[in-house]
């Protein structure tokens, strides 16, 4: 058991550092927070696998008011500072931490554009789900960029960073842009047009004129799982595992569901293999992936899982959770297992009219949605929550509608279902606003007005907040538009993000500031010859592919499922 400053651990890695290059592997935000993402433990083990390097995890001080005399970032493993790296790796999953990246550099005394460092301070490199889409908005801050998944290109770099740091950080530099899907963004000029829309992004010589998206296509030779176990974190004492990555269903606004492609699957060999070590460490699973429930295996894992949870003994985990449930893939054996340890599990329907459902190419069906209810509280589980959004296009007062009367239908399902056992829980509703990502086929829409956006979530919760068993939470449009505004940023916006950072979040001023206008990145829609500041990067999706899309959206036409390997419409796999 790892404890420091009360942090209770099962797993973690202390190495000594002679002879080793440093990383700090840093989440720009809490550790509670961090150390729920999979991804930044599966780069934790990556690196702590070399022999010739070592990774120690940095988090942000808890509070907003993160005062240099409250505590300056220090590692878990040793409490070393920032500056006693040779590199800094941050993680950063979510728009909304990019300011969380300029508070970390201005806690730590580094300056926080990379134009003013050299080689006395570490490299900073630039990684997560973030890079994947559109690294713009913080390339200024950052060294290098690497592209996509990190699993087999985070070696690449540590590599080359062993053979040419010595010759200088230019030097360095030039010699990491050099590898598939690293991008370094000191290498490239971005010209702008007199409307502020991106004109011209000029490499320098030598450099790639677009970067590739890595990924990595076998999933069993890099399985993603916990590392470290701990309670101190959002899902408490629980040990993921991976089933999958990509979701192959082609929803027009889920970014996650296009920059992930194809969709893999772990095998169920693996996956057996991961779960029985996560036995000896944890008492509950956590199955992760964009669909759980599409998952090939699921029902013979479920069953599987099911009959072990029978028994209590030594390394065997009697409570497993899902991230992720399709109401259209939703099977009694899934919903039974997940109901062991579960009190509230949630499905998406994301939009309440059919209408609406096929716009966004959400292909299932209010009877589905009902019947998934159905399963569930028949399964055990007591609370279900029900994802939508507001402000996707073509929405109308009538699409607004359908989602009260939509989770009315689902309330009764579920007290129905309840009533014959004993006991009644809460249907909660989670409704966000719906923001327009790159490489979506809505990456041309404009975002809805935050006044209009408001009036719509009041509508929702006035309709539906008062009734017994409902409840009802959402996103602010305030903050969703600021969102939407980095999701589409350029690199003029690393001013912009470093005065937030500085003025307590106060977004309107910084734009303001800066000269910059909010409304042309988020409110703006764009036509189809438009330049966009993520059009260097090379994700294997065809941007008229995108179009043609957003014209299906319009016309409410359904689009088939990924058939992997065997299609060649979006252009993944014809790479």
């Amino acid at each position: 058991m790892h404890r420091k400053s009360g942090i209770r651990e099962k797993g973690a890695i202390v190495k000594p550092r002679g002879g080793r290059t440093t990383v700090g592997l840093v989440f720009p935000g809490t550790y509670y927070v961090g150390m729920s993402s999979l991804g930044y433990q599966t780069i934790y083990r990556i690196i702590n696998a070399r022999a010739d390097a070592l990774a120690e995890r940095l988090f942000l001080p808890d509070g907003r008011k993160r005062r240099l005399e409250a505590g300056l970032p220090a590692s878990i493993e040793t409490g070393a500072r920032p500056r006693d790296f040779e590199i800094l790796a941050f993680s950063v999953s979510f728009e909304h931490d990019y300011t969380a990246v300029a508070d970390f550099l201005r806690l730590s005394g580094i300056p926080p554009f990379s134009r003013d460092r050299d080689e006395s301070h570490p490299l900073l490199v630039f990684g997560g789900v973030c890079t994947f889409f559109n690294p713009e908005p913080v390339a200024d801050f950052f060294d290098a960029v690497v592209v996509g998944e990190a699993e087999e290109s985070i070696n690449e770099l540590l590599d080359e960073y062993v053979n040419v740091k010595s010759a200088g950080r230019r030097e360095l530099l030039t010699a990491l842009s050099k590898i598939p899907g690293i991008y370094v963004p000191s290498l490239y000029t971005p010209a702008y047009n007199q409307g502020g829309t991106i004109s011209s992004f000029t490499p320098a010589p030598g450099a790639p004129k677009t970067i590739a998206r890595r990924y990595v296509k076998d999933l069993d030779k890099f399985p993603a799982r916990s590392v470290i176990v701990t309670p101190d974190t959002e899902f408490g004492d629980m040990f993921m595992v991976e089933l999958s990555r990509g979701c192959g269903r082609h929803c027009r606004f889920c970014m996650a569901g296009y920059v992930y492609r194809p969709p893999r699957n772990r095998s169920l060999e693996s996956v057996r293999k991961d779960i029985e070590e996560g036995g000896k460490l944890a008492g509950k699973i956590g199955l992760v992936g964009s669909a759980v429930s599409d998952w090939p295996w699921i029902s013979e894992l479920a069953r599987e899982l099911e009959a072990r949870s029978q028994s209590t003994g030594r390394g065997r985990p009697t409570g497993f959770s899902a991230s992720s449930l399709r109401a259209d893939s939703l099977t009694p054996e899934l919903a039974a297992l997940v109901s062991r340890g579960n009190r509230t599990v949630a499905i998406a329907p994301e939009a309440g009219s059919e209408r609406l459902r096929a716009v966004i190419n959400k292909n299932i069906s209010e009877e589905q949605v009902l019947r998934a209810v159905r399963t569930l509280i028949e399964a055990g589980v007591l609370n279900v929550k029900l994802y939508f959004m507001v402000g996707l296009p073509t929405e109308t007062e009538e699409d607004i509608e359908e989602i009260i009367k939509l989770a009315g239908k689902a309330r009764e399902t579920m007290l129905a279902s309840a009533r014959g056992k004993g006991r009644i829980g809460t249907l909660s509703l989670s409704v966000n606003c719906f923001i327009p990502k790159p490489w979506t086929p809505f990456q041309w829409e404009p975002m809805e007005a935050a006044d209009k956006l408001k009036d719509k979530l009041r509508r929702i919760t006035k309709a539906l907040g008062s009734l017994p068993n409902v409840a009802v939470t959402h996103d602010v449009p305030k903050y969703a538009f600021i969102q939407a505004a980095l999701a589409r940023g350029d690199r003029r916006l690393a001013k912009v993000i470093l005065r937030a950072s500085e003025n307590g979040e106060d977004w309107k001023d910084a734009f303001a500031k800066e000269n910059l206008s909010m409304d042309f990145y988020a409110a703006r829609g764009r036509n189809a010859a438009e330049k966009f500041p993520w059009d260097f990067l090379d994700t294997g999706i065809k941007k008229d592919y995108l179009l043609k899309e957003k014209d299906r959206a319009r016309q409410a036409r359904h689009t088939p499922g990924c058939n992997v390997g065997k299609c060649g419409t979006c252009g993944v796999c014809s790479e």
